[in-house]
């Protein structure tokens, strides 16, 4: 059965180019034009993916996904909006989407990173606590545990962390951190992926991961 698709998306041009594309390569579309009407159809619970525009009218994409994980709707969520800045962009992703894409996009791309979360979507965890010396995560609870306690994370911070976890002693380049925890191709002047470093740093002891000089980090 092919998967199904929301695409949440008021301008009628890109809600159309999108659902023929999508429809072409064989997934079954469904286009809503407006924030309540996504967030009904979502919790309905029958869809496999979503692509949000954050500028929807009546509620806009940021709510709809807040409300949508507050509802416990798991479902990945691809943002499409014309703003580029990383307060925006960061903004989505803690606010719990999988993916992100500027205005404007090529099909293929947005196609790709489609296939890309719906696979992941469908693969089971290969086990429920990760662990490297005395760190430790839970991927149920979503929380890492040190000797001084358990740790909240942000669900960026978490995926990062996961991310070192199942590559211990590995070094990771920054590209690699962005394709594997963001998704996407981020500009590469950013500093994004050094600040997610830092804050995680500050929460499990700013030792246990190193700045390899000209290469990325690694989890010592």
């Amino acid at each position: 059965m092919s998967s199904r698709i929301l695409i949440a998306e008021d301008e009628a041009r890109i809600a159309s180019f999108i659902e023929k594309g999508l429809r072409a390569n064989g997934f079954t579309t469904t286009v809503v034009e407006d924030g309540d009407a996504a967030l009904a159809q979502v919790v309905a619970g029958e869809f496999d993916l979503v692509v949000l525009d954050l500028g929807l009218p009546k509620r806009d994409g940021f709510a709809v996904l807040q409300a949508m994980r507050r509802a416990h709707v798991q479902i990945p969520v691809v943002i499409l909006t014309a703003r580029d800045t990383v307060h925006d962009t960061v903004a989505g992703l803690e606010g719990g989407a999988d993916d992100y894409m500027t205005k404007p996009f090529r099909f293929e791309e947005l196609l790709a990173r489609v296939r890309l979360r719906l696979r992941s979507a469908d693969r089971a965890p290969e086990v429920t606590v990760l662990r490297h010396g005395d760190l430790s995560l839970d991927l149920r609870t979503r929380r890492a545990e040190i000797p001084g306690g358990m740790v909240d994370l942000t669900a960026r911070e978490f995926s990062l962390l996961e991310l070192f976890l199942r590559h211990p002693r590995q070094v990771l380049s920054r590209e690699q951190m962005l394709s594997h925890v963001w998704g996407y191709d981020f500009d590469p002047g950013s500093n994004v992926v050094d600040v997610y470093v830092r804050t995680l740093r500050r929460k499990i002891g700013q030792d246990r991961i190193v700045t390899v000089r000209g290469m990325g980090y690694r989890l010592d």
